[in-house]
């Protein structure tokens, strides 16, 4: 297998960010639906604009009722490997800002990237509890749409498979060993500029 990516740092931060990875390698243990709670739990507390909160995880727990339909809206590809996982979770974003009586009254301009800091934190949480997760856009949108009930003011957002991992040269296929590694990450000299956009 190829040898894990050294993951420096440019400036001093925790350690949890750096550990945090998108690994396949699940090793089919089941979770609780106690450890998808802490999940969310963190994820609920992330900032969104106005403190509309417009995120909702619909999930599934491994060899439940649910998790074959949760498994089946994905692409074959992401299947093979999150089939592994100890629970799905689709992640949805609420695309208005709504009344007291939760009609609709504006489109939220934030509402995805909202709902992408309540993921981000949601990942974090996982890595502080010993688990891994990989999100997944590889899926049948229109198929989980229909399959989970989903409303035409939200959209599906992501999936997202939780569990611990295992040995990949027991859980996964030769071609996907090798890139079973942390990735790396652009300089912050790419990412981050005074004043205007580089031209």
């Amino acid at each position: 297998m190829t040898s894990p990516t050294i993951r420096a740092t440019e400036h001093t931060i925790d350690e949890v960010f750096t550990r945090r990875w998108s690994p396949r390698a699940f090793d089919c243990t089941p979770l609780q639906e106690s450890d998808l709670f802490r999940l969310f739990e963190a994820a609920r507390w992330a900032p969104s604009a106005f403190n509309v909160q417009p995120w909702r995880f619909l999930y599934a727990l491994r060899d439940g009722p649910d998790w074959e339909r949760f498994l089946d809206i994905l692409v074959p590809f992401n299947r093979s490997w999150a089939a592994n996982s100890g629970a799905l979770i689709f992640i949805l974003s609420d695309r208005f800002m709504r009344d007291e009586n939760g009609e609709p009254k504006e489109e939220l301009y934030s509402h995805a990237f909202d709902a992408g800091a309540a993921w981000g934190q949601l990942a974090l949480q996982a890595i502080h509890d010993g688990l891994h997760t990989h999100g997944i856009t590889g899926l049948d949108f229109e198929k989980g749409n229909k399959e989970l009930g989903i409303p035409p003011d939200f959209r599906i957002e992501m999936a997202v498979a939780v569990g611990r991992t295992g040995d990949p040269a027991e859980l996964l296929p030769d071609y996907l060993r090798d890139r079973e590694v942390p990735s790396g990450r652009m300089a912050i000299s790419q990412l981050a500029f005074p004043g205007n956009f580089p031209g």
